[in-house]
């Protein structure tokens, strides 16, 4: 009897490990979740998608010729005036006729003419042209040029030799302003400057602001010897 119950208990604990063994093995058969490790983040958000954009392809021919700019088929073109510190100022003739001159139209021009030939050639004292001029010197030769004659002299003779003007007369196109103690002499264009010769400069325009108007001595209105008509 004890070796029956023996075996029943056998046959029992034998079932139960089977059973056991069975759930265990079943349970190791399912499939398994591998996590890959990884340095990137895994809160991202989803990658979108980029567009390439394509450059945009020019349907325009290619220009193969040169370029050359031709001038207008006009006799009366004329290149541009290169800009000087001349431009823009009134001409002797322009004065005449506003009355704001010494002398008459055709006389202020033929001064102006002589002044702008002369434009630029450098200083050298004691010269009267052709190629270089001192203050005294270039005066005479304008006004020879201009068809009014004296003699050739230093600025401080020519200041004892003409007649002192006053007022508004002082700045007349045409008239003399003598600076530097009678050392140096100009043609005064109007209120704003004068034609001179420069030692640093040559034949030039200066304004009277700034460092002339503390040199100025006099104005005067030359006396002629002998001249064409002038009034």
């Amino acid at each position: 009897m004890k070796d029956l119950k023996k075996i029943i208990f056998a046959s029992v604990c034998a079932a139960l490990a089977f059973a056991f063994f069975a759930a265990d093995a079943k349970a190791q058969g399912r499939d398994r979740v591998v996590r890959t490790n990884s340095s990137q983040p895994t809160n991202l958000p989803p990658t979108q998608s980029v567009e390439t954009v394509q450059p945009t392809v020019s349907t325009r021919p290619v220009l193969t010729n040169d370029i050359r700019v031709q001038r207008p088929n006009d006799a009366a073109w004329e290149p541009p005036v290169q800009k000087t510190a001349m431009t823009g100022m009134r001409s002797g003739a322009q004065m005449a006729a506003m009355g704001r001159a010494v002398y008459n139209s055709a006389v202020s021009n033929r001064i102006d003419n002589a002044v702008k030939s002369r434009y630029g050639i450098p200083y050298r004292y004691g010269s009267s042209g052709p190629n270089t001029y001192d203050c005294s010197g270039f005066v005479w030769s304008v006004f020879q040029e201009a068809g009014i004659f004296f003699t050739r002299q230093s600025a401080r003779s020519l200041w004892s030799q003409s007649e002192p003007v006053y007022g508004d007369e002082r700045f007349k196109y045409g008239t003399l302003v003598f600076m530097n103690g009678l050392g140096h002499m100009g043609i005064v264009v109007d209120e704003n400057g004068f034609y001179h010769a420069s030692s640093s400069r040559g034949i030039t325009y200066s304004p009277f602001k700034g460092y002339w108007e503390k040199r100025i001595v006099g104005f005067r209105r030359l006396v002629p010897e002998g001249s064409a008509n002038i009034e």
